[in-house]
Formats: C-alpha cells, sequence, structure tokens
C-alpha cells in the first residue's frame, strides 16, 4: 500500500492518521507541492484532479481523502467506524460533508492563507470557522464523539484542521467541548500528529 501525499497537508494526514491507527502497513511518499509536483504528467496520471492524497492498494488507485476513509473503514477497520446502519451512516456522511465543506473554507482555508499565501478571503475564513466552531462545540456537549458512542471516520476527517486552526490564526481557546475531542482522538491507539509548520 502506497500513501501519495504532503506533510502539510491535512487532507493527507486524514488518511495517514487512519492507517496508522488501523496498524496497517505503507509506504509513504511525499509529492513536492510548493514544486507543482502535483500538477506534473506522472502524478497527474494517479489523480486527474492534482489533489493530494492518493492511495494505491494492490491495483486499486483511489484519490480523495474522505473516499480513502470510507474504503479503509470498509475493508480493513472494525465496523464501529462505519457502522453498518443507514441512520449512523447518513450521521457520519453529515460530519464528512462538513469536513469538504465549512471545515475546509473556514480553518483550512484561514490556514492556507497564512501558511502558504494562497489567495482566499481571509476574513471570511475565520468568520466561517467561528460559526462553525460554535455549531460544534454545542453538538460535542455532553458527548465524546462526532456520532453515536465510539469514534469513527467522522472524528478522523474532522481532526486535522482543527487541531492546527491556531495555525491560521483561528484560536481554540474560546471551545473547551472541541479541545477535549481532540484529545480523544489523541489518545487512540496508533495516533500521529500532523506535521506543524515551521
Amino acid at each position: 500500500m502506497k500513501l501519495y501525499g504532503f506533510p502539510l497537508s491535512g487532507h493527507s494526514h486524514r488518511v495517514r492518521l487512519f492507517l496508522s491507527v488501523l496498524g496497517l502497513t505503507f509506504e509513504e511518499i511525499t509529492v513536492n507541492l510548493p514544486e507543482g509536483e502535483h500538477k506534473g504528467p506522472e502524478f497527474l496520471a494517479l489523480n486527474p484532479f492534482g489533489q493530494v492524497p492518493v492511495l494505491e492498494d494492490g491495483d486499486l488507485v483511489l484519490a480523495d481523502s474522505t473516499a480513502i476513509l470510507v474504503y479503509l473503514a470498509g475493508k480493513y477497520a472494525d465496523p464501529s467506524w462505519w457502522p453498518d446502519d443507514v441512520v449512523t451512516r447518513a450521521e457520519i456522511q453529515r460530519w464528512l460533508s462538513a469536513a469538504s465543506g465549512p471545515i475546509y473554507s473556514g480553518p483550512c482555508a484561514a490556514r492556507l492563507v497564512t501558511l502558504f499565501k494562497q489567495d482566499f478571503d481571509y476574513d471570511r475564513a475565520v468568520a466561517t470557522a467561528h460559526r462553525f466552531f460554535a455549531v460544534l462545540e454545542a453538538h460535542l456537549a455532553g458527548r465524546n464523539w462526532l456520532v453515536g458512542e465510539d469514534r469513527t471516520i467522522a472524528d478522523i476527517a474532522g481532526y486535522s484542521y482543527i487541531a492546527h486552526a491556531p495555525e491560521g490564526g483561528v484560536s481554540l481557546q474560546d471551545y473547551p467541548h472541541i479541545r477535549g475531542w481532540l484529545g480523544r482522538i489523541e489518545r487512540l491507539p496508533g495516533f500521529v500528529a500532523m506535521q506543524k509548520a515551521a
């Protein structure tokens, strides 16, 4: 199994974290995003969208961090990560959609502006992050995980960019339930942290 990613990418980290928590052996291949390697013909043959991560598992080549999490959960994980119940799966999907929606356009976008000078509206990203964090903080009051009584791929998908929100100038100080949830993920056996920006 091979994982093509970039150390400062939260999308890559989601997959790397889940692979590690599952105890799966994989080869990590760094794609040099600052040099544009993800837009070169060799990488575009793996993912025409030119984005990390990409997972190779035998003959399967799969892009998109959310799709990869669903695949790994279905093929390799204990069923509690992706329970075979339509309501639970729908609730997990809600949070996977949040990872691609307000988490991306909020804390992720603010971090992209701060660290990589990407062309996002910084003030809007910060406001989006805090609106989402207010909802998430209320949701986590009185519960340990995003869905049900156990950790799922929803927690893995949400972790990386929320944990690194301060790198984008978005403080987590006012969100004790979120910080508690991050701590529970960090105590999972096999947890690996995402590299912090220098």
